[in-house]
């Protein structure tokens, strides 16, 4: 990442909303991790533009085209049949190793 925070459009934002229940610190609602004794709001269920480094690591890697358009902007490729976009597979080896 280029020091810039990502931000995503409404889209983007409903579906990392639906991958947050993926996450094994989301907590009705709330992130374990964030709680120091009360309850803290998860920031990807309420944020367009935060998005916690386990959420990134662990949970995002399960929606590709969403890590894609969030991380990966320069390595990103546009598909010429359906205009989504993707990572290339020597980008993606490049990531495994």
């Amino acid at each position: 990442m280029n020091g810039k925070r990502p931000y995503m459009d409404y889209q983007q934002h409903r579906a990392a909303r639906r991958l947050v229940h993926e996450c094994c610190n989301y907590d009705n609602g709330n992130c374990i991790l964030l709680d120091n004794g009360e309850p803290c709001v998860c920031v990807q269920s309420i944020s367009y533009s935060l998005i916690c480094r386990w959420f990134r690591i662990a949970v995002l890697p399960l929606d590709g085209k969403l890590e894609a358009a969030l991380f990966h902007r320069a390595d990103r490729k546009r598909c010429t049949e359906c205009g989504g976009y993707f990572l290339p597979k020597s980008i993606l080896h490049y990531y495994d190793m």
